[in-house]
Formats: C-alpha cells, structure tokens, sequence
C-alpha cells in the first residue's frame, strides 16, 4: 500500500474496468468508476466481490476493498479529484478520443491520464488533448487484477514525468509495469502474441495439423518455459549461432500475409465466434467453456504462488 491514498478513477465498469478498480481499491487507495450503462454500475460491487472471493481474498479485506469503490453515473462527478484516470472503454478510437475530450474539461490539470487498450496506437486516442503531456498507454492485461504486467505506453508528447508516476504507481500496487517507449501498434505483447497465433492458425489452415495439435504442443514443450524463460533468454540460453542457424531455415516458410487469414475471416463470416457461438477454431459447449475459464484462474492463482 502506498504512504497515501490517491484518488483513482476508472471509465468502464465492465471486465477490465472492475479488474483495475479491485487492483487499486485493494492496495488502499480510493476508486471512483464511471459507466454509462446503469446496469453495469449497479452489479460493480458483486462482481467485485466475485473477483476477489476467487482470488482467496478473506472476508474483512474484501469488505475493505468494496468500501473504497465509488460508482458514478457521470464522467464530471467520476473524475473531479482524480490524481489517475484509467480508461477502460470498449476498443473504438473515436469513442475513447471524445471521452478524454470530456475528462479533459473536469479532471484537474495535474492529472494523469491513461488508456487501456491492446492495440490501438495512444497517439491516436489522446491526439486532440490540449495537453498531451500528461497522456499515457496503459496495457493491462485480463484479467487486469490477476496478469501482473502493465504496458505503460510512451507517445511523442509525454513527459519523462508522467512516465515515471505512473511506473511507480503501478508497481506500488503490485503490477509489473514496463515502459515502451515508441508507441506502434499492438505495444510489445500483442504484437508479440498475434505474431503467434498468425503462424498457429496458418499451420491449421494449411493442413498441417488441427487446432488442438497447435494448443497442445504450445501447453506441452516451450509453453511451459514461458513464465521464467523468455523468448530473448532462450536465444542467449541456447546461443545466438543456433538461433541464427534456426531462422536460415525456418523464416522463409513462415506465414508473413499482412492481412488476416482467410480461414480466420470464414470462421467469422459463418458466425463461428469461439466459446460465445460455441464453435470457434474448435467447438465449445457451455460446460466445456466454463471449465476452461476456472482451469485459467485456478493456474494463474498457482503460478502466483509459485512465482513469489
């Protein structure tokens, strides 16, 4: 917990939304949440509570953490004395551009102020700010209260400053910030992630084997090593010269389409969505999904213990 409590404001009270109030609400500082749907703010505190029940929170924490988190119906009343702004908006450039506009008239000029995205450039969200200065990318991860990292994004006009309140901020609450200092798309774990799953559904594409082949040799050999070792310590693990040697060979014959795959787009076309259709690269039933989802918590609880 941090020597003061800051005030913390959050627009988007849905799954990311709640995620980085619980976060900050948690570690002692007072939340303030804004949606403009009234549903989502009247269930925020059960699925707060839900949220934490899950991750093993007791009894007297939880009710501590749900006391520290304000709803609010309008952005002006939500933002009025925040030290932080974190915007949790759908992912929609002109939606997230017209409500820093706003939190730019009620929030105070000492404010910092930053989006949560995956992918859209912040220099596209933030560019009709007056100041600019005070704008910053902040990836969180889903779910944001159990994913430790936190991209904090770098655009052309932010301050050194801003940059570093908002890393120590970050990790005072026990995240795991990590400054990217040129803001492209996708930031660093996306780009990274989608460079994957672009080869992955290429392979099934091509014949050369069925999804659940791709998913279980990922969660059975290099997938394993992911969370202590990572891609560039593996190259110096096993050398550079092999991974040279490796790339000679390899690169070539690698999916490098720059638009979607057309597999991907039939998949959509045909209304096959994954788990909400219940056929996706694979098919889903409800049982299966849920199942699936509480095997991700119950892993990402584990590793949190293993791993502190």
């Amino acid at each position: 917990m941090m020597a003061a409590a800051l005030n913390i404001s959050v627009l988007g009270a849905g799954l990311m939304g709640h995620g980085i109030a619980l976060t900050f609400a948690r570690a002692g500082h007072k939340v303030k949440v804004y949606d403009p749907f009234a549903e989502s703010l009247e269930t925020l505190q059960s699925r707060v509570a839900a949220s934490l029940d899950a991750m093993g929170v007791g009894n007297g924490e939880l009710k501590a953490t749900l006391e520290r988190i304000q709803a609010e119906g309008e952005v002006s009343a939500c933002v009025a004395e925040a030290d932080f702004v974190f915007e949790a908006a759908p992912e929609k450039p002109e939606l997230k551009k017209a409500l820093f506009k706003d939190v730019e008239q009620h929030a105070p000029l000492s404010a910092i102020l930053c989006s949560n995205t995956s992918v859209i450039p912040i220099t596209t969200i933030m560019s009709d700010l007056t100041d600019k200065s005070r704008a910053v990318g902040t990836h969180w991860w889903n779910p944001p209260h159990m994913i430790p990292l936190v991209e904090v994004i770098r655009t052309e006009w932010t301050s050194e400053t801003t940059v570093e309140e908002t890393v120590n901020l970050l990790d005072a609450v026990g995240k795991t910030p990590v400054r990217v200092e040129k803001d492209v798309a996708g930031f660093i774990g996306n780009r990274l992630q989608h460079a994957m799953w672009r080869e992955a559904i290429y392979l099934v594409e091509s014949g050369v084997c069925t999804a659940e082949a791709v998913d279980q040799v990922v969660n059975a050999s290099f997938g394993r090593r992911l969370s202590v070792l990572g891609p560039l310590a593996n190259a110096d693990l096993v050398g550079t010269d092999l991974t040279l040697d490796i790339h000679e060979n390899v690169l070539a014959d690698l999916d490098s389409r720059p638009a979607p795959s057309p597999y991907l787009r039939e998949l959509v076309d045909a209304g096959k969505l994954g788990m909400k259709s219940g056929e996706g690269f694979m098919s889903w039933t409800p049982e299966e999904a849920e199942e699936l989802r509480q095997s991700v918590a119950a892993h990402l609880r584990r590793l949190e213990t293993i791993l502190t």
